[in-house]
């Protein structure tokens, strides 16, 4: 809470290559949800069903996936600034691209496209935001999950807003703003001093030998199964309109970013990390589980709660994967992240499949299922989650460079 409290204090006080890379950041975090109020939307304008569609999702995370294992590579030649830059136009391309689709197939492989430039930026964004920010790494950090927040909120609503008129316009929008990102940071941000040693392509999995770090995973893979068929899934079961679907997962979004950044720090101070994360999988397969069998209200009231839920988890998995192993962060987060948006590529596409081979049911209870699954994980390994745990705070507490997904 003290270093929350002192983060919040500076928060503002930022040179303009912080702003820069954050507001770049929040975009980048948008391109996540930005799909999920047009997907009906894209599955009827391109004729294809809603499996077919979902592996938008389903491209973008699995690049992410495999990308992991070479951001760190590449950052630790070329520089983050360059990193950053190079994500970037990726994306600026991609994006363009997909809103120029001719058929599901196309965009589905521009969303893959995409999906490498997000790895390259995402993973790279919180280490030059660190090292750039005044006023210490968690006025840095808190500023990078509050542009997490924020774009996993914005996404859907700008989805929304351009949907309506046009599937192809979110893309489109998204090019644009990451275009002026793009100069954003080519004018404020200098380059930054690379690290004194490269990483190799091996060291994030090299990482998972340590049995803390592989148990965190494991734990987030079953979690993002969860996670994913909320935020792709979801929108096929409500079936409503770009305006009212952006409006529910906006409110999800917004749910999210409240219970990442300052409810989820609150509950781990006052009764631990494990406990806080192992309630939190049980409430959230509760919470899918309602979700699936409800009523329509009763569904919408579901998805924006989950947004709690995830948000929670979200902030307390991160913590464990950067604090639970001897390997440095950047490392350590490369591992986890591998391991994870495999889950996240997995979600979108067997969701709708398991709806066509059964109802639509029983995908949020496979869901739930997994949720505790997660949960189960934290509790059969709780000692390896903890293991040294106090000792490494405080050597991290010193590292500069840090990256993260997604949460």
């Amino acid at each position: 809470m003290d270093a929350l409290d002192a983060g919040a204090g500076s928060l503002l006080r930022q040179p303009k290559a912080v702003w820069a890379t954050a507001g770049a950041s929040v975009v980048a975090f948008m391109g996540i949800g930005l799909v999920d109020p047009i997907l009906p939307s894209i599955a009827q304008g391109l004729d294809a069903t809603a499996s077919q569609v979902s592996l938008l999702f389903t491209s973008y995370f699995l690049i992410t996936a495999f990308a992991m294992l070479v951001t760190g590579w590449v950052s630790s030649r070329i520089g983050g600034r360059k990193t950053l830059l190079l994500g970037l136009a990726f994306v600026v391309v991609f994006a363009g691209l997909a809103g120029t689709s001719g058929s599901v197939a196309e965009l589905v492989g521009f969303r893959a496209g995409w999906g490498l430039g997000n790895a390259l930026f995402v993973s790279t964004a919180l280490a030059v935001i660190v090292g750039a920010a005044a006023g210490g790494s968690a006025a840095a950090i808190l500023l990078y999950e509050s542009a997490l927040g924020l774009g996993m909120a914005c996404g859907p609503l700008l989805g929304a807003l351009l949907g309506d008129a046009s599937w192809r316009y979110p893309f489109f929008g998204t090019a644009f703003l990451m275009a002026v990102g793009f100069l954003c940071i080519t004018v404020f941000l200098k380059e930054q001093p690379k690290p004194a040693r490269k990483t190799s392509l091996l060291d994030p999995v090299k990482a998972l030998g340590h049995g803390g770090l592989a148990s965190a995973a494991a734990s987030a893979f079953f979690y993002n199964y969860t996670f994913f068929t909320v935020l792709a899934f979801t929108p096929f079961v409500l079936n409503m309109t770009p305006y009212k679907s952006g409006a529910v997962f906006f409110a999800w979004g917004v749910l999210l970013a409240v219970f990442s950044v300052i409810v989820a720090p609150r509950l781990q101070a006052r009764f631990g990390s494990l406990k806080v994360l192992g309630g939190s999988l049980v409430l959230l397969a509760a919470d899918v589980l309602v979700l699936g069998y409800g009523s329509h209200t009763t569904a919408i009231v579901c998805t924006i709660l989950s947004g709690a839920f995830i948000g929670v988890n979200n902030t307390v998995y991160t913590e464990l994967a950067l604090g639970v192993s001897d390997a440095p962060r950047p490392v350590a987060s490369a591992g986890y992240n591998f391991v994870r948006w495999f889950a996240a590529a997995a979600a979108p596409y067997f969701a709708p499949k398991i709806e066509e081979w059964t109802d639509i049911h029983v995908p949020f209870v496979v869901a739930a299922v997994t949720a505790l699954a997660g949960a189960a994980v934290v509790v059969v390994r709780r000692n390896a989650l903890t293991h040294e745990a106090e000792e490494l705070e405080a050597k991290h507490a010193t590292e500069d460079g840090v990256a993260v997904f997604v949460n």
